[in-house]
């Protein structure tokens, strides 16, 4: 592809101290630097990308730059040997639409060590299906297995379950034997954690939080995408050398806790990363997801997919919490 051939992106700017975001046309020159050029076929809507897309969220450490963080297409060309033109690939993460451009384009250009091919089973599509929101899951399920987590010790449970990252982790739990106990606000949605593999749902305005440094013993794991209060209470009701991976802070940033839950239980808090993972952590992550991590459940976790042009209008809904499973963007 000629490197002045222009095509579409969707483009986030920082203007009079707000973000302004919009389509424009842009070239290979104009990109990032990269060894590999993909032709993308498709993209997801991340939380991370409402917020910058939005401005919601300082996510974007420079101005301007493609939204997107994740991406899925073809190799178009390859300065590196690992990748050749027709290879299906596809990436999440490593700075991508935050020091980087990123996937809201017809065409991106990355570093070879952040492109992954596209693991056996999967297609562009339920890559896009899975994105940032499948590897954290399946990230924070790895990093708690490697700490001892495992089916016999007991139920694992997930908050903000009816997000993407949620219901991913309810379906590869579910998958892997264990018993799956999902939190949400959602009341009518209840069927449809049950349905990925939840044997019992707690409603949030059903839950009593507590106020001891530690309470009975509820759980012997934990998937948290909420922060703040419910983080808190699992840090209480987790149970002895039990693993709580944190992953998102939709109620809030903050952790007020003791740390009596961590000398007096064992209990592990594993900060989840999973836009800086390490090419072996990340090629081993994705390996499992083809295989034994596999969800089970993708059509049904996958609400819709839109086209390119619908991109702005997405965002809003999975700000306000709206938004159930994942949603995949057509790029092409």
């Amino acid at each position: 592809m000629s490197t002045t051939r222009s095509f579409k992106v969707y483009r986030i700017h920082q203007e009079n101290r707000g973000i302004v975001a919009r389509f424009e046309q842009l070239s290979l020159d104009d990109l990032s630097p990269g060894e590999v050029v993909v032709r993308v076929s498709h993209s997801d809507i991340n939380y991370k990308d409402a917020l910058a897309a939005t401005g919601a969220g300082r996510i974007l450490r420079r101005y301007p730059l493609v939204g997107g963080i994740d991406l899925a297409g073809t190799v178009e060309s390859s300065g590196d040997a690992r990748f050749a033109p027709g290879d299906e690939v596809l990436v999440t993460g490593c700075g991508l639409s935050e020091t980087v451009d990123g996937g809201y384009a017809q065409f991106a250009r990355v570093a070879g060590d952040a492109v992954i091919p596209m693991p056996p089973g999967l297609d562009a599509v339920k890559a896009m299906t899975l994105g940032t929101a499948g590897f954290t899951a399946a990230l924070a399920i790895h990093r708690m297995e490697h700490n001892g987590q495992a089916p016999a010790k007991g139920p694992v449970v997930v908050t903000g379950a009816t997000g993407g990252v949620g219901s991913l982790a309810i379906d590869m739990l579910a998958g892997r034997g264990y018993e799956v106990i999902a939190v949400s606000g959602k009341a009518q949605q209840v069927d449809y954690l049950r349905a990925l593999g939840a044997s019992k749902v707690l409603l949030r305005s059903d839950i009593d939080y507590g106020s001891k440094p530690l309470e009975a013993e509820r759980f012997a794991g934990a998937i948290d995408n909420v922060g703040g209060e419910t983080l808190t209470w699992l840090t209480r009701t987790v149970g002895f050398w039990g693993n709580i991976a944190s992953i998102g802070l939709a109620g809030s940033p903050k952790l007020e806790t003791t740390v009596l839950p961590f000398i007096l239980r064992g209990v592990n808090l594993l900060g989840i990363n999973s836009s800086a993972t390490l090419r072996d952590l990340r090629l081993k992550v994705w390996e499992r997801i083809g295989t034994d991590l596999a969800p089970r459940h993708l059509d049904r976790i996958r609400s819709r997919i839109i086209p390119f042009d619908e991109l702005p209008g997405a965002f809003a809904a999975l700000l306000e919490g709206g938004v159930v499973g994942r949603t995949v963007v057509s790029i092409r």
